[in-house]
């Protein structure tokens, strides 16, 4: 009798477990409302914990064909997240912001629009390694994204996607400030996700001298499971236990190259990390490029995004791990 009872409870536990699900896709904006920071917490309207867990688009310059509100759709409910990622190209060979601004900026805009119809998260990222050279095109672009959209709570800012350089508190951290500046004259509560050195990995930098007298900031990880495990949880964990609230605004399951292969046993041990601590994370990229870190396989129309046939190996894992 106490076997069957032991069976049945398991059975009814996966039954119901569908109702009770963290499905990223059902922890809309209208449920949480404006994020703030609480401690090393990302915490909803009500001062509750909260967890975005999403997808990051491919460089606005390479993969426009995803920006809209077709492909965002669809990143709500195939991908099952209630977080998109556009990412402005800065400057490229082929282009970006610096040579054609009003193009570049309308593709940020279809997505922040599609963002804010579709009931979800936006994190918009400035894609620039040297954003400290070009700071006046940033304010600029900024100054203008706040007026215009600060008052939405869907709203969160990324205003360096990955600094090279190693140097924080000379040159990472001023630019941030004079971005954060900018964008809290005109939005004074919105999240902003700070992008930290080494190609935001170098938590222990920031942890070692924090932006001070602003509010709701907390500070980009970047990891690719293939390349950054053990050692880079253990700048992260430290980072948290010392009062960082980190947000891992871009992850792959591959190298940091984007090549395969998917390194299943790393990303669980990252998705354990992460679940642990409660922190959001974006994973890269709603894209259809032949490489590893895609989620989708070459050819998948902007309405298929995330779609089960459609998904590579990569992308599998994931929409599993936002519907968890």
């Amino acid at each position: 009798m106490k076997l069957l009872l032991i069976t049945c409870l398991f059975v009814v536990g996966n039954w119901i477990a569908p109702v009770v699900s963290k499905d990223a896709a059902l922890e809309t904006v209208s449920k949480h409302g404006k994020l703030s920071v609480d401690g090393v917490n990302l915490v909803n309207q009500n001062g509750e914990r909260v967890q975005l867990k999403g997808m990051s688009l491919f460089w606005s310059i390479w993969m426009p064909y995803y920006y809209n509100k077709t492909t965002v759709d669809a990143v709500k409910a195939n991908c099952h997240s209630n977080i998109v990622r556009p990412m402005l190209a800065i400057d490229t060979k082929d282009g970006g912001y610096l040579t054609d601004p009003d193009g570049q900026e309308a593709l940020i805009y279809a997505v922040i629009d599609a963002a804010i119809e579709d009931d979800i998260y936006v994190l918009i990222d400035w894609q620039d390694f040297e954003a400290e050279n070009h700071l006046e095109q940033s304010l600029y672009f900024f100054d203008k994204l706040s007026k215009t959209y600060g008052s939405y709570p869907n709203i969160i800012y990324e205003p360096y996607n990955e600094p090279i350089s190693l140097e924080w508190s000379s040159v990472v951290k001023p630019y941030h400030e004079a971005v954060i500046k900018t964008i809290r004259a005109n939005d004074p509560d919105n999240l902003i996700v700070v992008g930290t050195p080494q190609w935001s990995q170098r938590l222990d930098l920031a942890a070692a001298d924090p932006i001070t007298g602003f509010d709701n900031i907390m500070y980009s990880l970047h990891f690719y499971a293939g390349t950054h495990q053990q050692w880079e949880r253990d700048i992260t964990k430290a980072a948290i236990d010392g009062g960082l609230p980190v947000f891992v605004s871009e992850y792959g399951t591959v190298n940091a190259d984007a090549s395969p292969p998917v390194n299943v046993s790393e990303t669980l041990l990252w998705y354990e990390f992460m679940e642990e601590r409660g922190m959001s994370y974006v994973n890269f990229a709603v894209s259809d490029k032949d490489e590893g870190a895609a989620a989708m396989i070459p050819g998948t129309p902007p309405d298929k995004t995330c779609a089960e046939e459609y998904l590579t190996e990569s992308g599998k894992i994931v929409v599993e791990h936002n519907k968890a």
